[in-house]
């Protein structure tokens, strides 16, 4: 999955050759899985139709403040508001220079100026003008406002010259700002281990010891995680949870014993490790080859504790930031606490089979975080996103800290 996936990305498209680029440009986006829209200047619509990028991006393309077929008010503010990002392309050495001296006598200067959001710009125009001293004050107004160049390339140019001046593809403008997100993100370079679901302990090749975990939880702190930047080993138990995303790699086990040694596989390798995986504590002894007739008034399976994941990893841990989770039904706060000391933990969430809307499941959870310097931090009830987005934030303040 892109980082651009669900991004609000609004195309400025001004008045240069390279417009036909932008249909292609506004494809990639739309594939990426970002909602676009589409700003125009007037004359850019001489290169381009506003009919192709309406029908392109699925929604009606502005060019000027009023519509005059509905007469409805094109609200700038709005438009600004509305994006993550803004894309400028091509941007012409005519728009450049408003953009740099604040002149705003078309709609997509309105809303350049009313964005509140990164604006990317990938100038595009003939050799001599690229390198004009008023172009380049141009370029170094801009980045000095923030906002980000998609330097030109050299190649053959509408006037028959061959130089800089060629507007970036729109493969190479996508690429660039989806590394520039990337660059930005918090997590950027490091490596996230994350257990999620039940495991599933047999008693013979049908019957199976479990419990409700549905592994949402695991499953939003792995899609949290990898959208931060995060490269994600998601080790789940049986369950039917998803999680699409091209920075996560997801191991299925089954029981106790195979997330233990999945767990310890990748372990070294990763910086930050986030247990809430529902793990068996018991398993049976004696599993029988054959399906176990029902023959017996009563039948007993005798059962044996589970390795530790948790307490095993919490003992080799070096520099590694290690989260796990507790659900409890009485004395939780002391019975976290306990678990948080005796395993090595940094951070602990605790939640309570108590409290209405928490536990397996649901599509929601309270939570208390409780960190290795004592800090609790109880929230009210959320969903499992919410609950994952606030954990990765806890986890990368207590990094930074």
């Amino acid at each position: 999955m892109s980082v651009l996936s669900g991004k609000h990305i609004l195309v400025g498209i001004t008045a240069g050759i390279a417009a036909y680029k932008t249909a292609h440009l506004v494809r990639l986006f739309i594939k990426a899985g970002a909602h676009v829209k589409v700003v125009m200047t007037p004359a850019s619509k001489d290169f381009i139709t506003p009919l192709t990028l309406s029908t392109l991006s699925k929604n009606p393309v502005h060019s000027t403040f009023v519509d005059e077929e509905d007469e409805v008010w094109t609200n700038h503010v709005d438009l600004g508001l509305w994006a993550d990002l803004f894309v400028i392309a091509p941007a012409t050495a005519n728009t450049m220079a408003k953009m740099a001296n604040g002149i705003c006598d078309n709609l997509l200067m309105a809303v350049y100026l009313s964005a509140k959001c990164p604006v990317y710009f990938a100038p595009a125009m003939d050799l001599d003008m690229y390198k004009h001293e008023s172009t380049l004050h141009s370029f170094k107004t801009l980045e000095s406002f923030g906002n980000i160049m998609i330097p030109a390339t050299s190649g053959e140019l509408a006037s028959g010259l061959v130089g800089e001046g060629r507007m970036a593809e729109p493969e190479a403008i996508v690429a660039h700002i989806e590394q520039n997100i990337l660059d930005q993100l918090p997590l950027k370079g490091k490596k996230v281990l994350i257990t999620a679901g039940p495991t599933y302990e047999a008693i013979d090749p049908v019957r199976f010891i479990g419990n409700h975990s549905s592994g949402k939880m695991g499953f939003e702190i792995a899609k949290v995680a990898a959208n931060l930047g995060a490269e994600v080993v998601l080790i789940s138990g049986p369950t039917h949870e998803t999680a699409e995303h091209s920075f996560i790699k997801r191991i299925n086990v089954v029981s106790a014993a195979q997330m233990y040694d999945a767990v310890h596989t990748y372990f070294n390798a990763v910086d930050i490790a986030i247990l809430s995986a529902a793990v068996a504590d018991y398993t049976p002894m004696n599993v029988s080859d054959i399906k176990i007739k029902k023959k017996e008034t009563s039948f007993s399976v005798q059962l044996e504790k589970t390795k530790d994941i948790l307490a095993s990893i919490g003992k080799i841990k070096k520099n590694q930031f290690l989260v796990g989770f507790a659900l409890e039904t009485n004395n939780e706060l002391e019975n976290a606490i306990g678990k948080l000391k005796s395993k090595n933990l940094n951070l602990i969430v605790l939640n309570s089979l108590k409290d209405k809307g928490a536990g397996f499941g649901g599509s929601t959870n309270k939570v208390t975080f409780i960190t290795d310097q004592q800090d609790i931090m109880t929230f009210n009830l959320k969903s499992k996103h919410e609950v994952a987005v606030d954990l990765l934030d806890q986890i990368i303040k207590q990094i930074h800290a």
